[in-house]
């Protein structure tokens, strides 16, 4: 006996499911087929009327062009230049710290008022060492400042020793007097060569704003 379902005398079974999709697959098949021979056909129309010029139709876009690349060895950068101004800032700041000092020269050396002052002044010395008057830095100056930069820096070192050593007020009224007189020192140096350097037109003018020592 057969197996499957009885087939009915004069009824037709339906198609099978998948045709549907075959047909919609052939029907894609046909319209691409016919875009790309009307290119073709226009490509030979353009190659026809303009024989000079050869027109390719391409089926991919072309690819952009490379985007070059950086080196990978950059050139070093160069390193700044010595601030001298900044030194004199900082001689300055230390100055006054140390002139405030001795206002509590009454309460001894172990007062919290000198000894944070005596802190302040040691962090100001630091900074111009550590960044503002580096030797790889004073290399960069100009001549006439540069001579400046290494006696700040000189200076500096025996300020900071002078601090870290300290024991008594009659040191610290020596230090604060030695530290005013070199910032003043300094202040005057610096301007001076500036002035000196920056042409005799403009160091006028700037001497008529500032005054002119006597």
């Amino acid at each position: 006996m057969p197996l499957g379902p009885p087939k009915l005398p004069g009824i037709k079974l339906p198609s099978s499911p998948l045709d549907p999709l075959r047909d919609i697959i052939r029907m894609g098949r046909e319209r691409v087929e016919k875009a790309g021979s009307d290119i073709r056909s226009l490509a030979d129309e353009i190659r026809g009327s303009f024989p000079g010029v050869t027109s390719t139709i391409q089926s991919e876009s072309p690819l952009p062009a490379a985007v070059p690349q950086p080196s990978e060895e950059s050139p070093p950068a160069p390193i700044a230049t010595a601030c001298v101004a900044c030194a004199v800032g900082h001689f300055s700041t230390s100055s006054g710290l140390l002139k405030e000092t001795l206002r509590f020269k009454g309460e001894g050396m172990t007062s919290h008022e000198i000894l944070d002052r005596i802190a302040g002044a040691l962090e100001e010395q630091n900074g111009l060492e550590r960044v503002d008057l580096t030797q790889e830095k004073i290399q960069n100056l100009p001549q006439w400042e540069r001579a400046i930069a290494e006696e700040a820096l000189t200076q500096s070192r025996q300020l900071r020793h002078r601090l870290e050593t300290i024991q008594s007020i009659d040191e610290l009224e020596q230090l604060a007097a030695d530290t005013r007189t070199y910032y003043l020192k300094l202040s005057r140096q610096w301007y001076r060569g500036r002035f000196s350097n920056l042409g005799t037109k403009k160091a006028e003018a700037i001497a008529q704003r500032v005054g002119k020592e006597p």
